[in-house]
Order: C-alpha cells, then structure tokens, then sequence
C-alpha cells in the first residue's frame, strides 16, 4: 500500500518536473522570437543621451496594431554600412552634426540619390540650427521633417512620429500598386496574340 503511495507521488512529480520544463522551454522560446510586423525607426545620433530618451518617448507607440521596432547607429559612416545592407527603414531620425558638421546631411543625400530609398521618412533633428538653417535644407535635400532637439518633446515626438508612419504606410501601398500594375502590364504584353479565326474583312461565303 505504501509503495504503491510511494509511486504514485513519486509519478505526481514527475509530472510536475515535466510540466514546469515545458513552460520553462516554452517560455524560452517565446523570449527568442523575433519581432514581426514591426515599424523599423532607426536612431542616428552620436550622443547615447538622445538613443535612451528617444526609446523612452516613443516605446509605448503602437500604429496599426504594431509596435516600434528601434535600430541604433551612433555616426553617418555606421549607418551607411548599415543602411546598404537594409533598406526596410520607416523611419530615420537624423542628427545634423556628428563626425563631420554636414554628417547628416551627407548621409540624406546618400539614401535619397544613391541607395535610392524615397520611401523612409527623413526627420533631421540638430542642436545646431544655425550650422544647417532650415529653409535652405529643406530646399536643398529631400527630407520630411526639421526639428531642433530642444523642441522635440514628448507629446510632440510622438505626433512627429506617428505622422511619418501614417505618410511611410501610404507610399508603400501607392509603390506596391504601381509595381502590381508594372508586373501586369508586362504579363500582357508577354501573352501571345491569338489569331482571328475570321480576319476582319473577309466572310464566308
């Protein structure tokens, strides 16, 4: 009788051991999965300071049922290597001055001309307004927004951020449109014509 308690228990434990190793396991995985469908906002700034109140501003932002997904680089040159690599970016939130006084600027000229992205939403930030005045940047390089750092905050950041999501979302619909219709487009032309049983002008008698 008492081993057959004995068994039981020892059976009862067992299962828990087993139980408490597949939610541990489970658990695990769940911690290595990958973000997906994510809204990917690159940080390009050389001060450490501005990636940390950046992620605390606006790590609570969900649009369109999905959550910011941060990327840091800390000089132009680190997010050119990068960016060459992916190109899936909605957002950049770009510092003017960093290795060079026109780093920023620089890079700008680089994705739009060079890489060829004119979809990822540009938001120059500077501390430095009078280096890079905002009338001839806008001008002179294809961004979406110009800002001074000490007016970005919170609640402003946010609006700023969610206004380039909502313009990024648009033109990724508008530019996966146009190449459905490109792709349909060539597809006609490469269907073969099929001849007119009757040509036009000529009937049976």
């Amino acid at each position: 009788m008492k081993e057959n308690m004995k068994n039981s228990d020892k059976c009862l434990n067992d299962k828990k051991l087993v139980f408490k190793r597949n939610k541990e396991e489970t658990l695990s995985r769940e911690q290595d999965i990958p973000l997906k469908d994510t809204w990917k906002v690159m940080i390009i700034d050389d001060e450490i300071e501005v990636h940390h109140v950046t992620r605390l501003a606006l790590k609570r932002i969900v649009f369109e049922g999905k959550n910011i997904e941060f990327i840091s680089a800390y000089s132009a040159r680190e997010a050119k290597e990068f960016l060459q690599k992916q190109q899936d970016i909605a957002v950049i939130l770009l510092d003017v001055v960093m290795e060079a006084e026109d780093a920023g600027l620089t890079l700008a000229h680089y994705i739009r001309n060079e890489l060829d992205n004119k979809l990822v939403r540009i938001i120059l930030r500077t501390g430095h307004p009078g280096q890079a005045p905002e009338e001839k940047v806008i001008l002179d390089y294809d961004i979406n927004d110009y800002r001074e750092k000490t007016e970005l905050t919170t609640q402003k950041l946010q609006s700023t951020m969610i206004t380039a999501l909502r313009s990024f979302r648009d033109l990724s619909i508008i530019e996966m449109s146009r190449r459905g219709l490109h792709t349909m487009i060539e597809s006609a032309v490469l269907v073969p014509s099929i001849p007119s049983p009757n040509p036009v002008g000529w009937f049976p008698r």
